[in-house]
């Protein structure tokens, strides 16, 4: 029987959900828990499709206000909606803090005329956002967010949609992907900034791959120490944090990390593909409205997914203190709780991410490259070989 299954059947049998509706009991045999896992994972599917889509928007408006922090200023602060004016007080928290704001923007941006321009290769012009957006969704299926133990048996299942073995890896090549929406965008445009932005993307991915991959390299040697564990597999590597996290056992690797996942988002300095000063806004010139959105959309995507991977690997995921990681809870309590911390977290690797581009200057491209190949890469390469050695002779010494 499928685990996930299992575990939710169990839940839902004398749930307050099925006391309401009068459903009877599941039984848990193979063939319910096949049917009822199948639709539960695709309900879950859909909710966390809509849910990431919702958090890119307000990553928007944590973004503006960051920007308005850092420069002195309010932000967005008057937009609101009739029905959310007339609630008391709250109506002006919501109006003051923006929240209405992503909302405006969102219909403001998907309602306008669409026009596709002449000269352009409509083929690829129209897939080019599809490509930006359409990896970042998909690696969502790798992610754990929680995992919930049975107090009887103690046995974990993890708040997943597929725990496949090569976790990680999946996951780094699937977001890869996504250099192609920004390749097909700048070449389908016929227009010289947009090609440069484009090739700007391409090689800044090849640059700091290699260094991203060296740097995790590390936390796979960390989680193969046991011999239980899939050290490839993204819910071992939380698992085995539920003592001390990796960003203390390997510092230097989650700077490495960060630094190649900031490049990797094209986020400033790091921005070449639509450097405004160099490339008149870079791939995306000839694109407007639902096109731009999709890109706009897909870049806050993948900060999302690149902060979700950085607090998976190195801060503990869903663990909420070295080695407290429920502090003492269990079951449907401790689940939620791992859901709370693991979004405290992310939220926290968002704002340093949007901190760092509004106080760091944008770097040139030659400095990108120059940073990329003689700084990342020979560290990233010097840390991994120092870890092969130092868990090799404890395991031959110490062991």
């Amino acid at each position: 029987m499928d685990a996930f299954a299992k575990a939710f059947i169990e839940l839902f049998n004398g749930s307050w959900l099925q006391g309401l509706f009068g459903i009877p009991d599941i039984p848990a045999t193979d063939d319910a828990a096949a049917v009822t896992g199948a639709i539960f994972k695709a309900i879950f599917a859909i909710i966390l499709v809509v849910v990431i889509m919702v958090c890119c928007l307000y990553t928007v408006l944590l973004e503006r206000k960051t920007a308005a922090w850092a420069q002195g200023r309010v932000g967005p602060c008057r937009t609101t909606m009739p029905i959310i004016a007339a609630i008391p007080v709250v109506g002006r928290v919501l109006t003051y803090c923006g929240f209405i704001q992503p909302l405006a923007d969102g219909g403001k941006l998907f309602l306008r005329e669409e026009p596709v321009p002449e000269h352009v290769n409509k083929f690829y012009y129209c897939l080019a956002p599809c490509f930006a957006l359409a990896p970042a969704i998909i690696t969502l299926v790798m992610m754990p967010f929680s995992s919930y133990i049975d107090p009887e048996t103690g046995k974990e299942t993890a708040l997943m949609l597929c725990n496949m073995n090569p976790g990680f890896v999946f996951v780094f090549a699937v977001s890869s992907l996504g250099v192609y929406g920004t390749v097909f965008g700048g070449w389908a445009s016929n227009s010289k900034y947009p090609f440069l932005g484009s090739i700007r993307s391409g090689a800044q991915l090849i640059s700091y791959e290699l260094s991203m991959v060296l740097s995790v390299l590390p936390v796979v040697l960390l989680t193969s120490s046991n011999p239980d564990a899939n050290p490839l597999s993204l819910l071992s590597i939380v698992q085995e944090q539920s003592g001390m996290w990796n960003v203390i056992f390997a510092p230097l690797s989650a700077i490495l990390f960060f630094v190649t996942l900031m490049a990797e988002m094209s986020r400033q300095p790091f921005d070449m593909p639509e450097s405004e000063t160099d490339t008149v806004g870079g791939f995306h010139t000839e694109y407007g409205t639902f096109k731009f959105g999709l890109f706009y959309t897909g870049e806050y995507l993948h900060m999302i997914l690149g902060s979700t991977m950085f607090s998976l690997l190195f801060l503990g995921g869903w663990h909420a203190l070295p080695f407290m990681p429920t502090l003492g809870l269990t079951g449907v309590a401790a689940a939620i709780l791992g859901i709370i911390c693991l979004i405290i977290k992310i939220l926290i690797v968002l704002f340093i991410i949007i901190w760092i581009r509004w106080t760091v200057p944008r770097f040139r491209f030659d400095q990108v490259m120059r940073v990329g190949w003689q700084l990342l890469l020979p560290f990233a390469l010097a840390n991994f070989v120092a870890y092969v050695i130092g868990i090799g002779i404890y395991d031959a010494l110490l062991k």
